[in-house]
């Protein structure tokens, strides 16, 4: 089983809990090839104009500038790496509301026509990744999953609907750490029962290939 781990932050996990999701994950998942793409530390220009001006150099046969080069190559290397994972982890905050900037990149980079969706001939999205599966790991300080809160919730949710919405993944596991700023008194408790819930999830993911 080929697992791909996206981590979206780059505070160290004495600072930021999804940034401990992600270690706590890694650190039980057994018995599978694992890559992790930090999207951090990856070279990710923004998606953009730069990537169209890109696309018709190509194809008259133009030469490419220095970001055109750098945006086609990393767009490139996202799908690779989606491509070759039976199984795609995703590791991230809410901030602001919403998935960092860093996150919306790689999705811009892999949210294609033709790979991760399509159209039939009546007009109707097909998705084309239903053979992979997702885990949603993601942290947020403050309570969203109120009824009155949750529509403003655009993270974890935002995440659902794409990987599982439109490229057609199947969800297996979902863990959410909320609260804990909104809390304090009460957070060491909220983070650690979050995280024994990471390694349970990254244990029963390690069983599967067993």
């Amino acid at each position: 089983m080929n697992v791909l781990v996206v981590k979206a932050n780059n505070r160290p996990a004495s600072e930021a809990v999804s940034s401990k999701m992600y270690e706590t994950f890694m650190e039980n998942l057994t018995g599978v090839n694992v890559t992790t793409y930090d999207v951090f530390a990856e070279d990710m220009p923004y998606f953009g104009q730069d990537l169209f001006n890109a696309f018709a150099k190509m194809q008259s046969g133009e030469e490419l500038s220095d970001v055109e080069q750098r945006i086609v190559a990393a767009k490139q290397k996202a799908m690779d790496a989606l491509s070759a994972a039976d199984v795609v982890v995703f590791a991230f905050p809410l901030w602001n509301l919403t998935i960092p900037a860093k996150l919306q990149t790689f999705i811009d980079y892999v949210y294609a026509a033709g790979f991760t969706f399509k159209y039939d001939e009546n007009g109707q999205l097909v998705s084309l990744m239903t053979d992979k599966k997702a885990v949603i790991l993601s942290a947020r300080g403050g309570i969203y999953s109120t009824p009155e809160a949750a529509p403003m919730e655009m993270a974890a949710n935002y995440m659902k609907n794409v990987v599982g919405g439109v490229f057609g993944m199947e969800i297996i596991e979902e863990v959410i750490i909320e609260g804990h700023n909104a809390a304090p008194n009460k957070a060491d408790g909220i983070i650690n029962e979050g995280l024994a819930r990471v390694a349970e999830a990254a244990k029963k993911l390690s069983r599967v290939t067993v």
